[in-house]
């Protein structure tokens, strides 16, 4: 199943690089074909393509005070210039003379600059008199005119009225150095979370949750601010600024509920930091038997680095993919290729699996030299390179597990996004009060599964790992297993996870903060809602990848001390693995949370035990 989703992406990525042209996204193209600041192949029928343009790299458009878009094409001749002129030019002679001192070319190629005051028909070959002042925008390589009302003009047609996919696309390559640096930023907090965890005391633990609040807090009064500043900023005419605003809102209501909900949280939990030092102190045990657990991060960070930009890549080759077609005058216009729309819907598909199965090899090694350790008798003589061993078992035997796991956390994704995308496509429509809660109680029920999915899917990693059985058996034992001994796990590992989450929204808050701060100041020409839940959804993984160690070590271990309680007495035939400190550690919370929970633990091993067998090492 997953060798035949891998030969189609390979398949779209071979017909992106072949039929996609990302350089006319991203440098612009004139009215010809050409793509400024390359050397141009011919398009046959078209006598001015194939042209050098390497050294004029700035796309000027004839008509910029003027611009309509007639048939989903602009009215105005594209040209590629060496520079913009950045005075008023108010005759011919003027653009003639600018042409000679500095080498731009403001008419169409085919007539010489000596002729501009002489050709009869330099009226329709050069640029409509006058020709305002213009300056190159940066990143986007367009003559942008410096006059307000013809820049009001120019920037309502130019950036209102483009393929949408092309105004996202051209948004998160404009922003594409400040996502990478988001990315970075993402990194260090997630290491200094890490770190924070990884040497935990009470005093640590008070700083980081006033942290987490002060960032939830900041972050949602930023979100707030901006929106005030949009909904009064009298400057607002174009859609890109209308829906950055409209944006903002939902970012900040969806932020102010989920403060809020975390804060009460966090007010309920107040009492239990004192366990939390505990319990990290005994992850921390287990993370020592195996230091370099805390470096698997890394690698996986930077396969997922590197999928991501390849990921990115193709999709700007597929939104310019199109065939080139000669209309009247020996102009070129490009014609997206049929089934193109499919591609995209696909290849967002194999973003959400490979993302998954990336993620999942990761909770499966980590599982595995969890397992590897506490299953070792001598607790005095840890096993050699465990990390290596589980990493060879993964790739060798239990890869089609980690497959099955992440395609059923993207199958139950993809429902989420076409929700998503339904409530999107209907917003302009009149909906009754009951379809728009049936789609938020789909939604709900949808993310709730994602969820208790997840935890199942690590349960069964575990179980893999311990008794080499494959997923549907590991899924059915683990939830076996996690039922009958509830009291013993739950409360300490759902308290656990609470607290690995938080580290989570640290890392996104305050990367989502860098990034308003960093896109807000293009809010006019560019669309950064999507680079910014693009930041948001990268800051995520980036933390997910390297906090999600301690939640895959707490789960494993907890998983495997309810196995170690089935299958063993603690008598002298049958002793424990688990170490007395570990023990009392799971047998005081359980007390502290529910004293009537607690059962003789000769109950538990006279009841019937699982199949689940423990390799001894």
């Amino acid at each position: 199943m997953h060798c035949f989703g891998a030969e189609y992406q390979v398949f779209i990525m071979g017909y992106s690089v072949a039929a996609g042209a990302t350089g006319r996204l991203l440098f612009g193209y004139d009215s010809f074909g050409n793509v400024c600041g390359k050397k141009n192949s011919p398009v046959e029928g078209a006598p001015l393509s194939g042209q050098d343009m390497t050294l004029k790299k700035h796309v000027f458009f004839m008509n910029s005070c003027n611009l309509e878009v007639k048939d989903v094409r602009l009215s105005s001749t594209v040209l590629c210039v060496s520079s913009c002129p950045e005075e008023q030019l108010d005759t011919l002679e003027e653009v003639q003379l600018f042409a000679n001192n500095s080498g731009s070319f403001l008419c169409v190629y085919s007539l010489n600059s000596f002729n501009y005051t002489q050709n009869p028909n330099a009226g329709s070959l050069c640029p409509s008199l006058p020709v305002p002042p213009s300056k190159p925008f940066p990143l986007f390589n367009r003559c942008i005119p410096q006059t307000p009302e013809c820049y009001s003009v120019f920037a309502s047609v130019l950036i209102n009225d483009v393929d949408a996919l092309h105004r996202i696309l051209s948004g998160i390559m404009s922003g594409r150095d400040t996502i990478l640096g988001l990315c970075i930023l993402a990194l260090a907090l997630s290491l200094a979370v890490m770190f924070t965890f990884r040497f935990v005391t009470t005093l640590l633990v008070h700083i980081f949750i006033a942290l987490v609040v002060l960032g939830l807090l900041f972050v949602c009064g930023v979100l707030w601010w901006l929106y005030y500043d949009y909904t009064y900023d009298l400057s607002i005419e174009l859609d890109t600024e209308r829906e950055n605003m409209e944006c903002l809102l939902g970012f900040a209501i969806v932020s102010t509920v989920v403060t809020a909900v975390l804060l009460v949280l966090i007010f309920v939990l107040r009492k239990r930091i004192k366990l939390t030092v505990e319990l990290f102190r005994v992850i921390n045990k287990a993370i020592g038997s195996s230091p370099f657990l805390l470096f698997q991060p890394l690698w996986t960070f930077a396969i997922l680095i590197f999928f991501w930009v390849l990921w990115v890549a193709v999709l700007l080759s597929l939104g310019t993919a199109g065939a080139a077609q000669v209309i009247e005058g020996g102009q070129v216009e490009y014609k997206p290729l049929s089934g193109i729309r499919y591609m995209w819907w696909y290849h967002l598909i194999g973003l959400i699996w490979t993302s998954e199965f990336i993620l999942a090899c990761q909770q499966m090694t980590t599982a595995g030299a969890v397992a590897t350790c506490y299953f070792n008798r001598n607790k005095n003589d840890p096993p050699d390179r465990p990390i290596l061993s589980s990493l060879s078992v993964l790739f060798c035997y239990h890869l089609g597990t980690v497959v099955k796991g992440s395609f059923v956390i993207t199958v139950v994704r993809i429902p989420r996004t076409v929700l998503v995308y339904m409530c999107n496509a209907l917003k302009e429509k009149q909906r009754s009060v009951w379809s728009r809660y049936v789609f938020k109680c789909c939604f709900c029920c949808f993310w709730c599964l994602d969820r208790c999915l997840r935890h199942l899917n690590q349960n069964a990693y575990t179980t893999t790992a311990i008794n080499a059985t494959d997923f549907c058996a590991s899924a059915k034992d683990a939830l076996k297993l996690l039922s009958k001994n509830s009291s013993h796990f739950t409360s300490v590992n759902r308290f656990g996870d609470f607290i690995i989450f938080l580290g989570k929204v640290l890392v996104v808050c305050f990367t989502v903060f860098g990034g308003l701060m960093a896109f807000n100041y293009n809010r006019a020409l560019q669309v950064w809602a999507i680079p910014l839940l693009l930041v948001a959804f990268l800051a995520y993984l980036v933390a997910h990848s390297f906090l999600s160690v301690f939640e895959t070590v707490l789960d494993a271990l907890f998983l495997c001390f309810t196995v170690d309680l089935e299958t063993n007495d603690g008598s002298s035939e049958k002793p424990y693995f688990m170490d007395q400190e570990f023990l009392s550690f799971v047998t005081r919370i359980n007390k502290l949370n529910d004293p009537r929970a607690q059962k003789d633990k000769n109950s538990l091993r006279k009841e019937e035990g699982t199949e689940l067998r423990p390799i001894v090492r």
